[in-house]
């Protein structure tokens, strides 16, 4: 199996990605639960990462605290928002091994955010493809550094696998 060079660096430049696209998200989590920070605790723990204030230790438990948020909200745009939160707080954690399965949590916080927006939305907008193009011109060159070394993805059958293959493709030119 190839391994993959991430500096802490290109770790802390994927959680500002990262962040920068769960944030755009949370209001939909709010809306449905008011009273529960954890998905923006999460947020602005990989923001505290990225800018060196906090160690990476933190981010685990905030990670699954926006996910278990994501389990117990009970709507599915909500759910999206909070797990592209969880995610996002888990970018640090990416193993150094190209697989599949790292890749997808680099990318798992812009593809929940794209499915939010679409679950969100009242009718077929491409808001969902929208939210993908904003993640692709909004990724840095650490991310996009990431990411092409690790496996491309191929179309999968789930609208969040179609999702990923578009976010990766693109991300690789």
């Amino acid at each position: 199996m190839n391994s993959v060079t991430i500096s802490e660096e290109d770790r802390r430049s994927l959680g500002r990605w990262a962040a920068d696209c769960a944030e755009r998200v949370l209001p939909l989590f709010e809306a449905k639960a008011p009273s529960d920070t954890r998905p923006r605790e999460a947020v602005e723990g990989i923001r505290s990462y990225a800018r060196e204030q906090l160690r990476k230790g933190p981010l685990r438990s905030l990670a699954l605290a926006a996910l278990t948020a994501a389990r117990e909200v009970g709507d599915p745009a909500a759910t999206a928002a909070a797990r592209a939160a969880g995610y996002a707080a888990a970018t640090p954690y990416i193993h150094a091994l190209a697989t599949p399965h790292q890749a997808k949590h680099a990318l798992g916080p812009a593809m929940y955010v794209a499915r939010a927006r679409e679950l969100a939305a009242d009718e077929d907008t491409g808001v969902g493809d929208q939210e993908i193009r904003w993640a692709i011109e909004h990724a840095p060159p650490e991310v996009r550094g990431i990411l092409r070394q690790m496996p491309v993805f191929t179309p999968g059958r789930s609208r969040l696998d179609e999702l990923r293959h578009e976010l990766d493709a693109a991300l690789r030119h």
